[in-house]
């Protein structure tokens, strides 16, 4: 038996999962990104009481390592961390792009190859294509959309574009290969998918585990 607590912190929208075995026990989301740090612990804290689980009962903690919102990353992190080094549990950490592709096969099994996106600001993206095992084909990177992207993917099979980011692609990709699905994805789809690493042992080091921004962190210092 593995109780999970599971947290995405990634994107606009972030959601906590409680699971057993995979098997959501209980889920919340929050909608207000700048409210993400301020309503984390006590979303966790109301689904502990509500579920009769402690802190202690927990088996492992799976977070979201990106890519996303940099703030929101690191607010994820340093929470899940800051569990797993306080109750001395395992430290799951899985790419956001894979669950929003793993959601797409679950609700859209037809669909070929899978290219989740999220929306990195202007024409620019983050995402990645996958195929229906989740194997990796292009592994997730920072990309400027054009009328090019894809291209060599496209012209030989068919590409299912999902998530935020691909709103950007509709008026530019014009190949009839090219497929725009509205994908629900949520921490449940983490659960599951941080069991599958917890059964297999696919732990993340403590000391060495920090968000996979995908694109360079910028600060601007005042003049």
């Amino acid at each position: 038996m593995a109780l999970i607590l599971n947290i995405d912190t990634a994107t606009e929208k972030a959601g906590i999962c409680l699971a057993k075995d995979g098997k959501t026990l209980s889920l919340a989301e929050n909608t207000a990104q700048k409210d993400h740090a301020s309503w984390l612990h006590p979303a966790i804290e109301k689904m502990l009481g509500e579920t009769g689980y402690h802190l202690a009962d927990l088996n492992a903690v799976a977070v979201v390592a990106g890519p996303g919102s940099y703030t929101g990353l690191r607010v994820g992190m340093a929470a899940a961390k800051g569990f797993c080094y306080a109750l001395g549990i395992p430290l799951i950490t899985e790419d956001k792009l894979r669950i929003m592709a793993f959601a797409a096969h679950e609700q859209y099994p037809q669909a070929d190859l899978l290219c989740p996106m999220i929306d990195a600001r202007r024409m620019e993206v983050f995402t990645a294509i996958y195929e229906k095992d989740l194997s990796l084909l292009l592994p997730s990177t920072a990309m400027v959309i054009d009328e090019h992207s894809f291209e060599e993917y496209l012209s030989t099979r068919p590409v299912s574009f999902l998530g935020e980011g691909s709103n950007k692609c509709k008026p530019i990709i014009s190949s009839p290969n090219a497929a725009f699905i509205d994908v629900k994805d949520h921490a449940g789809y983490l659960g599951i998918l941080s069991f599958l690493r917890y059964s297999q042992n696919e732990f993340t080091g403590l000391a060495y585990s920090e968000p996979a921004y995908t694109k360079e962190f910028y600060t601007h210092t005042r003049k």
